[in-house]
């Protein structure tokens, strides 16, 4: 473990289990274990099995011992989540690059099942020191390196319910041979393994060639529909600092400003309207 702590930008998944812990009432004890984190206090961070031990520095010479679990889910539950990660490419081909998939609550959920803590109750921890406060601020420090954990490896978080990668991954493969073999137009398969190279591979290409791709993109992956919010980036930037017109009474009027937003606001609608249909014109036709 680095002997410094530096909350790093988390991946979404890592922020919301940041999230689900704080909203728990935690947040006076919490603030002193992110100080703990922060300096470097977690001596020590490892998994048995699904449960989590750690090795806290605290005010006495030997550091304290913190075990950490949630319940685990079941091979029978386990099996429901599979079946429908399995039934869609993109949530293998997303985990397959080591990347969480961002509406993968809602497959635990439609199963019965929440994959972060529902309640604080869900959460098993003891710390060897003498607080009887639990979270006490040793156990707080492992939280939050828990969630930098979570993003270096998003598989953490599901070997917390009881399956490491290496499982889940095994699982998966097993599933999506069982149905139905997907296939290109040329009559080649395409395994969840191939997409996920497609999406590595994207991070070490020519800066010049980032938005160039000759493959044949995979149906199941191309997703056109209309923005989520009218707001544009035009919104997000604010008006043009254009120099202000000049009134008959001498005062300063913007209106070559609020001209030029009009204009740009139109064509950027325009643009962004005959884009969304050549987009799905171009998906019609590859069909």
């Amino acid at each position: 473990m680095a002997d410094s702590y530096q909350q790093p930008s988390r991946e979404w998944w890592a922020q919301r289990w940041i999230e689900v812990l704080e909203s728990f009432g935690w947040i006076r004890r919490l603030a002193r274990a992110r100080v703990y984190a922060r300096e470097g206090n977690v001596k020590s961070l490892e998994f048995k099995g699904h449960k989590v031990i750690a090795r806290v520095q605290g005010t006495a010479p030997e550091p304290y011992k913190v075990t950490l679990s949630l319940d685990p889910f079941t091979d029978e539950q386990w099996g429901y989540v599979v079946e429908s990660m399995s039934q869609q490419a993109l949530f293998s081909a997303k985990l397959l690059s080591g990347e969480m998939p961002v509406s993968i609550e809602k497959v635990f959920t439609e199963n019965g099942l929440s994959l972060f803590p529902f309640t604080k109750f869900d959460i098993h921890s003891r710390c060897s020191c003498p607080d009887p406060a639990n979270p006490c601020k040793h156990i707080g420090a492992v939280y939050y390196l828990l969630g930098d954990r979570f993003s270096e490896d998003p598989f953490v978080l599901f070997q917390l319910r009881g399956r490491t990668k290496e499982q889940i991954l095994e699982a998966l493969r097993q599933s999506r041979s069982q149905g139905k073999e997907e296939k290109s137009e040329d009559g080649s398969q395409k395994s969840e393994e191939v997409i996920a190279a497609h999406l590595r591979s994207r991070v070490s290409l020519d800066p010049n060639q980032f938005w160039q791709y000759t493959e044949q993109l995979e149906p199941s992956l191309v997703v056109i529909a209309p923005p989520p919010s009218s707001e544009t980036v035009l919104d997000v930037l604010g008006a043009i600092p254009l120099k202000p017109d000049i009134a008959e009474d001498g005062s300063m009027v913007q209106t070559s400003s609020q001209a030029a937003m009009e204009y740009l606001k139109s064509v950027y609608q325009t643009v962004s309207q005959q884009a969304i249909l050549a987009g799905m014109n171009v998906g019609e036709s590859t069909e």
